[in-house]
């Protein structure tokens, strides 16, 4: 059967996470008085994602709540441990003002969203919270393109686990063979959703290569044309 539902992740794959996390992160150093207490902002975000990389990791393995692991985040980033729930939750809440102030698609992303609507079924799969990512889709204006938006907060698991990917699929009401996810991450995304019986496919923007095991785009501009020649059972990365 072919395709006939599209997953997405959204940070990084529809969403410029980066850009808006960076530009957040810089006023929010300058509001704060920090600017330079990290040598530069490059130096600062480093410093804030591994922070995040670390307490994430343990949300998703279940061993720490989704705000309990913005909490550890704002500590381990200020050396802080002995700060309050909250006084942690103010520095994070006075940081993601900034941050939602920088928010903004990829311009590839509206078109690819309008483009798949009319053949493809829509809905969203994050290792977020459905409160956040709503919003951010409500934000951004494209909320209108998915039928369902399903988050590990909510669910109590995440990508690449594959009950995660069933349970949107689940949403969907289609089976995982009939559903491709979109991701930028090739192991949590591509490959999490490739084990779980969907159709992973790899959104590298950056053109980093390799991983000829997984099916590549470089461009949601590349999504809708790949999605109709069903690539499933042919050669894994037609785009190189």
């Amino acid at each position: 059967m072919a395709i006939r539902g599209v997953l997405w992740d959204i940070d990084d794959t529809i969403f410029d996470y980066a850009s808006a996390d960076r530009a957040g992160m810089e006023r929010h150093l300058a509001a704060e008085g920090l600017a330079g207490e990290y040598g530069c902002v490059e130096e600062a975000l480093t410093r804030w994602r591994e922070a995040t990389t670390l307490h994430w990791r343990r949300f998703e393995a279940g061993g720490i709540g989704f705000e309990e692991q913005r909490r550890d985040r704002v500590r381990d980033f200020l050396g802080a441990q002995g700060m309050s729930d909250a006084e942690a939750d103010g520095w994070f809440g006075r940081y993601v003002a900034h941050y939602e102030a920088a928010w903004a698609l990829f311009p590839d992303a509206l078109p690819a969203l309008q483009t798949l609507a009319g053949e493809f079924r829509q809905g969203v799969l994050s290792n977020s919270s459905v409160h956040n990512q709503q919003r951010k889709l409500a934000v951004l204006g494209v909320s209108e393109w998915f039928e369902a938006v399903v988050c590990a907060a909510e669910l109590g698991v995440a990508k690449p686990a594959p009950e995660a990917f069933h349970a949107a699929c689940e949403l969907l009401g289609l089976p995982p063979e009939d559903v491709a996810y979109v991701g930028d991450q090739p192991d949590i995304d591509a490959g999490g959703a490739a084990a779980a019986g969907l159709t992973g496919i790899w959104l590298d923007r950056t053109g980093l290569g390799g991983r000829p095991e997984l099916i590549r785009i470089t461009g949601l501009d590349e999504l809708p044309g790949l999605l109709r020649a069903d690539t499933r059972f042919g050669a894994p990365s037609t785009f190189g």
